[in-house]
């Protein structure tokens, strides 16, 4: 047997077929449970297509596993493991369906807290509000953003910074600019 090639770098839709093998389950029946298709749920595990945060939850709990189990990428150099993330090294996470593409920035999810890259696609908007048991803040770097917490709205710019505790919200991107933020939230839900 011939070892010329490269390892290949674990994957999100690499692992997803692993576990989903390793618990004996079948293509048709994962989907089934997950309320798919067969085909999506393939091109995921071939990474042709992104589940959003909310179907990588019910994965995870489909598999019985963390969340966090879901992101491991390829190895950093041995010196910055744990350390440092490399711009061409974040993790995705959720799906750009909603016009909302984010990166994490923390090395893993190990800490009380975690930061993310989050890039609002022109004229963007979630349309069902967002409510989750944690502390955020986030920072405007680029763009505008709307935010509405708890039934009040909130237009930000460059610079600015904003808190949710809880709180229902709803974010926008007016604009014809993609809007770029930066999150701390604690504890790590991704």
């Amino acid at each position: 047997m011939h070892h010329d090639q490269p390892e290949k770098p674990h994957t999100l839709g690499a692992d997803l077929r692993a576990l989903r093998k390793a618990r004996g389950l079948t293509l048709s029946t994962m989907a089934q449970a997950l309320d798919c298709s067969v085909g999506w749920l393939s091109q995921v595990e071939r990474d042709k297509s992104e589940p959003s945060i909310t179907t990588l939850r019910q994965i995870a709990a489909l598999l019985d596993i963390s969340v966090s189990m879901l992101f491991r990428h390829s190895a950093a150099p041995a010196e910055e493991a744990g350390y440092v993330v490399r711009k061409d090294a974040r993790r995705p996470i959720g799906s750009s369906t909603a016009g909302l593409v984010e990166e994490l920035l923390s090395p893993d999810l190990t800490d009380d807290f975690e930061m993310v890259h989050s890039t609002f696609l022109p004229h963007s908007r979630i349309k069902v509000p967002v409510s989750r048991p944690t502390q955020e803040v986030g920072y405007v770097v680029s763009g505008t953003l709307d935010i509405e917490i708890a039934g009040k709205t909130h237009h930000l710019n460059p610079g600015d910074s904003f808190r949710v505790r809880g709180e229902a919200f709803l974010w926008a991107n007016p604009s014809d600019q993609p809007a770029v933020a930066i999150w701390v939230i604690a504890p790590p839900v991704y």
